[in-house]
């Protein structure tokens, strides 16, 4: 009985606690369907439901800057898994002179602050010509350290009996990487990738200072020109933030299975 009551009253404390943290995000989300007539009247639900706040922001280049966000985060996510899964692959399967102190040098860049590289990497952009372009976005956010470190950990599971048996069977170094460890640690990629798309979907710093054409803007810098044109019609705003925060939700529901496996994995 006793153990019941304690039962009973986490499962309450999580459920407030749950329903606390959603409360925003409802509210954001029935904002986005009020009219202007009930933005100011303080009713939690509207009275009246209007779709016209989604339509309106294709209108005003929204969809333009969704393609940019999408487009960027997609290759860099794509891109982070192949250098990510290439060097973890050098640094746990492959024995060459040094390996282990280049992996700790490696390594050590985690513990650079973002904002220090900002200058060394916008000044190495210039000189390649690639400031405001997609390239430019892309390229410097390409190679993590932290991706290598995971999925380092991933293959460090799979048996070196694998790779030997394969050998023998006449498999190079290139064969045993595709065919033998990339299957066996799918939920590291796809933490990586749930990872690395969302981190990227959300980035802001570094788009601010390379992007200068309004074409090429991505959603956060967009929600700029929305916070600052059109901060009385909250009822758009609220609509640009839901769909804002949609690629990410999907991405983590769709990928959730994985993802939980793979931090079991990499956490045991």
């Amino acid at each position: 009985m006793k153990k019941a009551i304690t039962t009973y009253i986490r499962l309450s404390v999580l459920v407030l606690a749950a329903g606390s943290m959603a409360v925003p995000f409802c509210w954001m989300v029935l904002t986005s369907f009020k009219p202007m007539g009930e933005l100011d009247q303080g009713h939690f639900l509207p009275r009246q439901w209007d779709t016209g706040s989604y339509p309106a922001l294709w209108s005003l280049s929204f969809g333009r800057w969704y393609f940019n966000s999408l487009l960027v985060a997609g290759w860099v996510t794509f891109l982070q898994l192949v250098t990510s899964a290439m060097s973890a692959f050098a640094f746990s399967r492959l024995r060459w002179p040094g390996r282990d102190k280049v992996f700790f040098l490696y390594l050590g860049t985690l513990m650079v602050p973002g904002l220090i590289l900002i200058i060394p990497n916008f000044y190495v952009m210039v000189k390649l010509h690639l400031v405001n372009t997609y390239l430019g976005l892309v390229l410097p956010a390409s190679f993590t350290a932290f991706g290598t470190f995971l999925l380092r950990q991933f293959m460090l599971t799979v048996p070196m009996n694998l790779d030997e048996a394969a050998e023998i069977d006449g498999a190079g170094k290139f064969r045993v990487f595709t065919d033998i460890v990339l299957p066996l640690i799918k939920p590291g990629l796809v933490t990586l990738a749930v990872f690395a798309f969302i981190g990227n979907f959300g980035s802001f710093f570094w788009p601010l200072i390379m992007i200068k054409d309004e074409a090429l803007h991505t959603l956060p810098i967009g929600m700029l020109y929305f916070s600052s044109n059109f901060s009385q019609q909250t009822n758009l705003l609220m609509a640009a933030a839901v769909l804002n925060l949609l690629p990410p939700i999907i991405v983590f529901i769709l990928l959730q299975r994985f993802l939980v496996r793979g931090i079991q994995i990499s956490g045991g």
